[in-house]
């Protein structure tokens, strides 16, 4: 290919990349951002991270104008993960998946404004810009999996508690949603499983079936220890058992499960605990031998030092 050919080439590419970034810009700033979500617990959960955090305050008009954006391009199976992982964390901040992303997108550019920082001074060639800007693109992701799982292991060990509430309150004469609304009223507002029996309790007022709702609940919330008790519930229902005998059978079997469990870990811990404690004995045995064989050597060292000439020699000889 002759030299004008290749600019012809070089310069139609340059071309098309201004024109693309173009159609892309004019698309996105085009696109009417999305009011603030106001409805339901994800816009209740909004307006209390809005009202707690002045930074949140600040950034959530750029996340939202952002999220509309990006919300046009994101894959169907991605959005739909970061949904189920949003409503595992008990709809965190009130965000919507694409939202999820643009907060990724700009904690990725942070990082690599950081990481560029730390090149210029340290002379580390890109590097720390690399490792900034992905610890940021994937460090808000990272949190949302860990408040969902928090979130479920919370769950998880109330439960029980929970259950030998209800039942005592089912015996004293009141139906569930009674047990539900005592136990609510009662419980610690911030408390994860207290934001679930709350909403299971709404579903209830709203007209919703027992059975639709618990199956709402299970999978908001789907750990054992939730799914065990929805099915014990309804299945009580559908055969028509005594529910408040049925919970008292639950509670007795979950705590005895989470005594297992708990043992096991117990069990487990020591061996996990092994190679770490293996690595400071031999860590400690170094650190006591150390000086005992630099003496050892410097002693060797003075004593052939102290040695008469001749005497070497003649040694040598």
């Amino acid at each position: 290919m002759n030299a004008p050919s290749a600019l012809f080439f070089r310069w139609g590419a340059i071309a098309l990349s201004a024109m693309s970034i173009w159609v892309v810009a004019y698309k996105m700033a085009s696109t009417a951002s999305r009011p603030n979500e106001r409805l339901g617990r994800r816009g209740m959960k909004r307006m209390e991270a809005l009202a707690k955090s002045e930074g949140w305050r600040t950034v959530e008009p750029l996340v939202r104008w952002l999220g509309v954006r990006l919300s046009k391009i994101m894959p169907g199976a991605l959005s739909r993960h970061l949904e189920r992982q949003i409503l595992y964390s008990g709809d965190y901040l009130g965000l919507l998946p694409e939202e999820v992303v643009a907060i990724c997108f700009l904690s990725l550019m942070l990082g690599a404004v950081l990481g560029s920082g730390v090149d210029l001074a340290a002379g580390t060639k890109g590097l720390a810009t690399m490792g900034f800007a992905t610890a940021g693109a994937i460090g808000p992701y990272m949190q949302l999996m860990t408040l969902a799982e928090e979130r479920r292991h919370k769950i998880g060990r109330a439960l029980p508690y929970a259950v030998d509430a209800l039942t005592l309150s089912m015996s004293a004469g009141l139906d569930f949603p009674g047990a539900l609304r005592n136990f609510v009223s009662r419980a610690l507002p911030d408390d994860p499983l207290t934001e679930e029996l709350e909403l299971l309790l709404a579903n209830l007022n709203l007209g919703h079936t027992r059975k639709a709702a618990l199956i709402e609940l299970a999978e908001r919330t789907p750990t054992d220890a939730v799914k065990e008790f929805v099915h014990t519930v309804v299945q009580a229902e559908e055969k028509g058992t005594p529910l408040s005998e049925v919970l008292t059978i639950q509670a007795t079997i979950s705590r005895q499960r989470r005594t297992t469990r708990a043992e096991e870990l117990a069990a487990k811990a020591g061996v996990k605990m092994s190679i770490p404690l293996g690595l400071l004995l031999a860590t400690l045995v170094a650190l006591l031998v150390a000086p005992l064989l630099l003496k050892a050597r410097q002693s060797l060292g003075h004593s052939e030092r102290d040695v008469p000439v001749e005497t070497r020699t003649s040694r040598t000889v």
